[in-house]
């Protein structure tokens, strides 16, 4: 039996085109003045069950500003990047604060084509007493690796070995 290449149309959307993303992945910069807080980079790679990089998968964060305060007008406290075709993604932000019950946190939502449904997951910093870290079986897996003073990686495996915890909407 003849296999075919599946088109665009045979394929489940929605599709972003690289522009997409462009320009949204700093949340240093609220109109032009630098937000208040100690200024990381988060980075981390995309892959799938076999391992091979995702070009082009768009992520979305959200998070507290260094306060631990999500309404600041002076913090927007969200951001979209895409990898490349390492599946390579980078933010830039400001190290959250601490919320009332929880450990300090970004919240990272994945979109990319062919995907069934957005996926949702947390990055935390330290491993420590919150209850979403506490309520996965690999908690490891949502703990940021330091690799350097202001930098952080958080890699983000969909599926196989290895996979990422994903949350429900």
């Amino acid at each position: 039996m003849k296999r075919l290449v599946p088109t665009g149309e045979m394929t489940l959307g929605p599709f972003f085109p690289r522009e997409f993303a462009e320009g949204a992945n700093d949340l240093t910069l609220v109109e032009g003045k630098a937000a208040k807080g100690e200024a990381i980079e988060i980075s981390g790679r995309v892959t799938q069950v076999d391992g091979k990089a995702l070009d082009n998968v768009v992520l979305e964060v959200w998070q507290a500003d260094a306060e631990g305060r999500y309404d600041n007008p002076e913090f927007f406290g969200w951001g979209r990047a895409a990898t490349g075709s390492d599946g390579v993604f980078l933010f830039k932000t400001i190290k959250p604060g601490v919320l009332e019950g929880r450990a300090a946190h970004v919240n990272f939502l994945v979109l990319y084509s062919g995907l069934m449904r957005q996926l949702q997951t947390v990055m935390f910093f330290e491993d420590s007493n919150d209850p979403v870290l506490n309520s996965v079986k690999h908690k490891e897996r949502l703990i940021a690796k330091k690799t350097g003073p202001h930098a952080y990686r958080f890699d983000i495996r969909l599926r196989g070995d290895g996979e990422t915890p994903f949350f429900g909407d």
